[in-house]
């Protein structure tokens, strides 16, 4: 049966992917954006954009109403100075509008390491952001508590053809779950469409084992054809000053940084793992289907 579904992020990597697979489906998919130009392509293959952002508690109530389902994301915010007040204003918003709406299921977009509440940078809103879902009644909420994304190496492309080296300001030697995106939209397009939920509960995604920064450059170099690229962990305050300089206010990148430096004290590796929470795509495959067409453009 075909379900009226909401999403929220549709411009971002995993909304997009869940947009992609619902109209596949042939759902009806309702696309809030602050961009409509940026969804013209889901437009034309049958998707309805709403423009509106998340700050807008009356085209999000609006929208809700008669949905079966809402995908819900916490979008970043680069330019906020208070990065926390910024997290829970969204927040408040997204129970505002549920309530006011009634809508029913809810699948959350969180994050391994949000049992936390402090201490794993920006991770503490996404946690705080589960805890207040939970305290609507008669709502079922289910809460995607993904891996590091793959795609996140795709972000330092610019440092491995300019410098010879992959780096980021995490430990290098530290595993951690890590996920393709496009494993984490099915999982997330199922429970939209399906309605499988009921209750408060959490479904971890965390790809098919855990990688270190170091390894996953290993497999970058070797499709590449630099089996020898080195993995390089940048000082926390070079790594600030770059992002300052592209823009970003400071707090946030506190927030950004803050995650990733904690990442080496085990935040990201609390989840149980067993067959419901690992998924396919190796980092190889990865690599060879989604890094290198990318890195060839």
């Amino acid at each position: 049966m075909k379900k009226q579904i909401v999403i929220i992020g549709a411009t971002g990597t995993v909304g997009s992917k869940v947009a992609e697979i619902l109209i596949n489906e042939g759902h009806l998919v309702k696309l809030i954006t602050r961009n409509p130009e940026k969804l013209q392509l889901l437009q034309n293959r049958g998707a309805e954009i709403v423009e509106g952002d998340v700050n807008n508690v009356e085209i999000l109530t609006e929208t809700f109403k008669n949905a079966d389902s809402v995908f819900l994301i916490l979008p970043d915010n680069a330019k906020a100075e208070n990065t926390r007040t910024y997290q829970r204003q969204i927040t408040g918003n997204f129970l505002e509008a549920i309530e006011r709406s009634g809508i029913k299921h809810i699948v959350n977009m969180s994050s391994l390491g949000s049992h936390m509440h402090e201490g794993n940078g920006m991770m503490a809103g996404t946690g705080e952001q589960e805890v207040r879902l939970n305290q609507l009644k008669d709502v079922n909420v289910v809460h995607i508590r993904s891996a590091y994304f793959m795609e996140n190496f795709l972000r330092t492309i610019a440092l491995v053809k300019g410098k010879g080296i992959n780096g980021t300001a995490a430990d290098g030697d530290h595993a951690v779950p890590m996920v393709a995106t496009q494993d984490v939209a099915k999982v997330i397009a199922a429970h939209l469409a399906n309605l499988d939920f009921t209750g408060k509960s959490v479904r971890p995604v965390m790809g098919p084992r855990d990688y270190t920064y170091r390894e996953f450059t290993t497999v970058i170099g070797k499709g590449i054809g630099n089996p020898g690229l080195p993995y390089v962990q940048i000082p926390v305050e070079q790594a600030k000053q770059i992002f300052l300089g592209n823009g970003f206010s400071e707090d946030f990148v506190d927030n950004l940084l803050g995650m990733a430096v904690a990442i080496k004290h085990g935040f990201m590796n609390y989840q149980q793992r067993d067959d419901s929470a690992t998924t396919k795509t190796t980092a190889e495959e990865f690599v060879n289907t989604i890094y290198l067409p990318a890195y060839n453009n």
